[in-house]
């Protein structure tokens, strides 16, 4: 009977030890988890961001609900870091980088801001005009490369993560060719973090996807295109002057 009972107490004391490593291990992993994906977004507990939006082009003062999804999409990333967001129009965030971790969403036509981080941060990137009518309008041109807008079948976003200013902190740009692609770019962040934390660690990365069949699928189906962060940081090539015909 002694012997049982010292069995008993030694497998509950036994699986009492096993709970209580197995409780360590896992809030280790966690803790672990959570200090990458603070350092890869820039953000340390109790620490603020920059989230800027654009406008809708038919109203002033106006987010396009796919501009907000994407918002909500970020607002999850950074509440999980136990940060603080705070959220300004494109037009009165005018301050520096590098100081607070930034999001800014929309492409340069609907958000100076962006237009601003294009032109300093990525001059490698021209975006034809919306308002142009042509063919090529919305295209963008990634060094020697155009991608062209075929709306609601093909259309393309730039997801960037770049280091800049003495602070330190990133700034991630998801500028698309439409509205749904800058939704499209920030859940494709938040599925892929760990791996683009992996990759690139507290590195730059500017990346070109594709977003297929939205009229169908939505933002859900994003594929990779390509790494083109050194035609983006590049000057952008400008065209060789013509040489006059031969007489």
């Amino acid at each position: 009977m002694n012997e049982d009972l010292r069995d008993i107490v030694l497998g509950v004391v036994a699986a009492g030890v096993s709970a209580q490593l197995g409780w360590l291990a896992r809030t280790y992993l966690w803790r672990r988890g959570l200090r990458r994906k603070q350092a890869f977004f820039g953000l340390p507990g109790n620490s603020e961001c920059l989230l800027v939006v654009n406008r809708e082009a038919t109203g002033e003062g106006v987010v396009h609900r796919f501009d907000v999804f994407a918002l909500l999409e970020l607002s999850a990333l950074i509440k999980d870091c136990g940060a603080q967001a705070q959220i300004v129009q494109h037009d009165v965030a005018r301050q520096g980088f590098g100081d607070r971790t930034e999001f800014c969403v929309g492409g340069p036509y609907s958000n100076r801001r962006m237009a601003a981080h294009l032109s300093t941060l990525l001059p490698g990137v021209r975006i034809n005009n919306f308002e142009q009518g042509t063919e090529d309008r919305g295209a963008f041109l990634i060094g020697a490369e155009q991608y062209r807008l075929d709306a609601g079948t093909t259309e393309y976003v730039l997801l960037a993560r770049l280091t800049a200013g003495e602070g330190g902190r990133p700034v991630f740009l998801f500028c698309g060719q439409r509205a749904i692609t800058n939704q499209a770019a920030t859940r494709y962040l938040a599925r892929h973090h760990e791996r683009l934390a992996r990759k690139y660690r507290s590195n730059s990365f500017v990346l070109l996807l594709k977003v297929v069949n939205a009229q169908a699928y939505g933002p859900d189906v994003v594929e990779l295109v390509a790494d083109v962060t050194r035609a983006a940081q590049a000057p952008y090539p400008e065209p060789e002057p013509s040489t006059p015909a031969a007489t």
